[in-house]
């Protein structure tokens, strides 16, 4: 008839086009859906394994790598002094007014990157032992904060991380010949690099744990890990009720 027909190109009856007009929105999310459940499914396998890797870690330094024995010291210890927010500093400070300044010196202080004040009322604390107002061997370091308030638990490992390699790198260069604490979350990273350090051989330095006045009945989260861990070597608290809870603890009577 001299009209024109059109080729078949083979699609099949049902064959779903793509148009501009399609809903490419929808697809889009359920994409955006799927890739965020992956990522969620990494980051929680990345933590089992981080878990795993530090579990077996502390396994085999507490029951199978033999501890070092003390070197015999004479003169003045390097202690470092691990400060918190709040009534920590406060408690913490009270006991290093009542120590040997000529025994325990020089003195380093480590406060979070966060906490501006516990590192001024340390240095306002050095002054005060001193009859000329000036802070005489004593210097101050910071530390970034494991996990901060209200941070995910999902990042809170990286961050931990950060300030467990942070720790180390500080113990190092410090070198303190004891660690003093009592109960702020940055102590454990410090703790942690002093021990690995120590059940290596590398270096020794001593721990010693102060748990807070207020912990009447039961350790504080810091105070169970390193009394669990046996990471402490000298575990003090403030009330007798608590030696019966825990016997590896020494009762030291109140610092107020």
């Amino acid at each position: 008839s001299g009209s024109r027909r059109m080729p078949n190109i083979g699609i099949e009856a049902g064959t779903h086009l793509w148009s501009p007009f399609s809903d490419s929105g929808e697809r889009d999310g359920e994409t955006d859906h799927v890739l965020g459940a992956k990522l969620r499914n990494w980051f929680i396998l990345l933590f089992l394994a981080v878990m795993t890797i530090e579990t077996l870690v502390v396994l085999i330094l507490l029951f199978v790598l033999p501890r070092p024995r003390p070197r015999n010291r004479s003169g003045p210890l390097k202690t470092l002094i691990v400060l918190g927010s709040g009534g920590h500093t406060a408690e913490m400070l009270k006991l290093v007014s009542a120590l040997d300044k000529q025994m325990y010196t020089p003195r380093t202080y480590v406060t979070a990157k966060t906490d501006t004040l516990s590192g001024q009322k340390a240095i306002t604390a050095e002054q005060s032992f001193h009859a000329d107002g000036e802070a005489h061997e004593c210097d101050l370091w910071t530390i970034p904060r494991s996990r901060e308030v209200g941070q995910s638990y999902l990042t809170s490992v990286f961050t931990t991380l950060r300030a467990i390699w942070v720790a180390f790198v500080m113990v190092w260069q410090t070198n303190p010949d004891m660690i003093l604490v009592n109960g702020p979350g940055t102590c454990i990273p410090l703790c942690i690099a002093a021990f690995v350090y120590r059940a290596f051989c590398v270096k020794w330095c001593d721990i010693v744990y102060v748990e807070s006045i207020a912990r009447v009945k039961k350790l504080s989260l810091s105070g169970w890990i390193l009394y669990k861990a046996r990471i402490a070597d000298v575990f003090l608290v403030q009330w007798p009720d608590l030696v019966k809870r825990y016997p590896r603890a020494v009762f030291a009577d109140r610092l107020y």
